[in-house]
């Protein structure tokens, strides 16, 4: 099966989650408060990280320029929120909160090389070790993350799916031609949009994030485009 490895990586952030969820309704609020100011700072430095392994600028700044531009003519903020009004009933939390659960464990489990170089391996060659230990970590990581921010962690694992399994698709078929400069390039602006979200998971800024995901998909094609001229 050519996406086993992105089903064991949604099964363990699924059963984290779990986890997770049930320490989130039993701990005081001075620790999942702590616990989201511990997440935000840590967002914030893996966004820098990421951010400065940009192989062309141009790309990045283009991406989320444009990206955003998209994000605000879908409406994208707007639409996630309602379905986050609605889905935040069912699970007893603020849609606000909601939303940020859903957004930061899609951005952590998903914008890192790991991932991208994990679909690459599991795509062209079938090996499966690199998400083997992604599992591991995000299964661990989503405990931590859904103790702290809620029901929105265990909904990541529907686009943590699509994107993984999209990316380890792609890589099946057309990985022979993925330069290394197209993994650089959409890292950085993952990292960009992480160091925005840990800047309002922290309370510094108000960051239209969700805006900004189109993006993502930016990158890979201005990348790619850049590849080929």
């Amino acid at each position: 099966m050519i996406i086993l490895g992105t089903i064991i990586n949604v099964l363990a952030v699924g059963v984290g989650s779990f986890i997770g969820l049930f320490f989130h309704s039993r701990v005081p609020e001075r620790y999942s408060t702590i616990t989201f100011q511990a997440i935000g700072l840590f967002t914030l430095v893996l966004g820098f990280y990421m951010a400065f392994r940009a192989d062309e600028w141009l790309v990045v700044i283009l991406s989320l320029i444009l990206g955003g531009l998209l994000g605000e003519a879908l409406r994208l903020e707007a639409f996630f929120d309602t379905l986050a009004q609605s889905l935040g009933k069912s699970f007893n939390t603020k849609g606000k909160t909601f939303n940020e659960g859903l957004l930061t464990a899609f951005l952590l489990f998903c914008m890192g090389s790991m991932t991208i170089l994990g679909a690459i391996e599991e795509g062209m060659k079938g090996q499966r070790e690199l998400y083997y230990i992604k599992s591991l970590m995000d299964g661990i990581s989503s405990i931590a993350l859904a103790s702290g921010l809620g029901a929105g962690v265990l909904f990541s694992v529907v686009p943590l799916f699509l994107y993984q399994a999209g990316l380890t698709l792609l890589a099946y078929h057309f990985g022979a031609f993925l330069p290394e400069s197209l993994i650089m390039d959409m890292t950085a602006t993952g990292g960009v949009i992480l160091v925005g979200l840990g800047l309002n998971l922290l309370r510094i800024t108000t960051i239209r994030i969700l805006s900004l995901l189109p993006a993502l998909a930016l990158a890979l094609l201005l990348s790619w485009f850049k590849y080929m001229i």
